[in-house]
């Protein structure tokens, strides 16, 4: 995403007051813009539609239609948007339908404003990661699913050395400059490891692919730097 303009917020709750609150946190901010605010997701749905936001903020729990129900429409109409949850729940299995739905990022609502302002720009530059806490608990449902459905075998198509080597460095949380520096790479050579793995595993974003990387046992250790 290009910087010459704000990012583009849509902020969708239930809670007028807590809505408002983030728009003037946000709006103090001058790469942000609030452009638009639902108060549930059937109106996140239309105003998302119209307003076309890079980011939307989203709540889990609303009148009308949940969060999880709004996430995964959107992203189904929209595909571009990247949505962020911001909730109260720490349930894991809302956590992993989230991101199963396509959310980017998943964030608790007593999270300090700099670090809300951090994650957003992570978004916007596609370089969301999940904290050590979302991870474990993502870890533990994905377990759960897999005892439910028999089986923990994944079964995902094979990805080269170096492609295992990146995919593990985004399950450390590491930025594209990071994967590049870490493994003397040019950051192009890391978007374009990314998107392949994105498309060879069949996954939506970063966030979904740090997962499967945390399932699959990658990221545990630093990689070695080979050519």
């Amino acid at each position: 995403m290009s910087n010459s303009r704000p990012i583009r917020v849509l902020l969708v709750d239930d809670h007028s007051l807590f809505r408002k609150g983030i728009a003037t946190l946000l709006n103090a901010e001058s790469d942000f813009d609030v452009v638009g605010e639902a108060a549930d997701g059937r109106e996140a749905l239309e105003m998302a539609r119209g307003l076309m936001p890079d980011i939307i903020l989203m709540d889990l729990s609303m009148p009308q239609m949940d969060g999880l129900e709004a996430t995964r429409r959107i992203k189904a109409e929209i595909p571009h948007v990247r949505i962020v949850i911001l909730t109260v729940e720490e349930a894991e299995q809302s956590l992993f339908e989230a991101v199963k739905n396509g959310a980017q990022g998943y964030l608790l609502k007593k999270i300090e404003p700099r670090a809300l302002f951090d994650t957003l720009r992570g978004v916007a530059q596609g370089e969301a990661s999940i904290s050590r806490m979302m991870a474990a608990k993502l870890m533990r449902e994905f377990s759960r699913q897999a005892n439910r459905a028999g089986s923990g075998a994944d079964r995902s198509p094979e990805l080269s050395p170096r492609g295992h080597e990146v995919l593990g460095l985004v399950a450390q949380g590491k930025s594209n400059k990071e994967i590049a520096a870490a493994l003397a790479i040019a950051e192009n050579t890391v978007k374009n490891h990314l998107k392949n793995i994105l498309e060879k595993l069949h996954l939506e974003n970063r966030v979904q692919a740090a997962t499967y990387a945390l399932r699959a046992g990658l990221g545990k250790h630093p990689p070695k730097t080979t050519a």
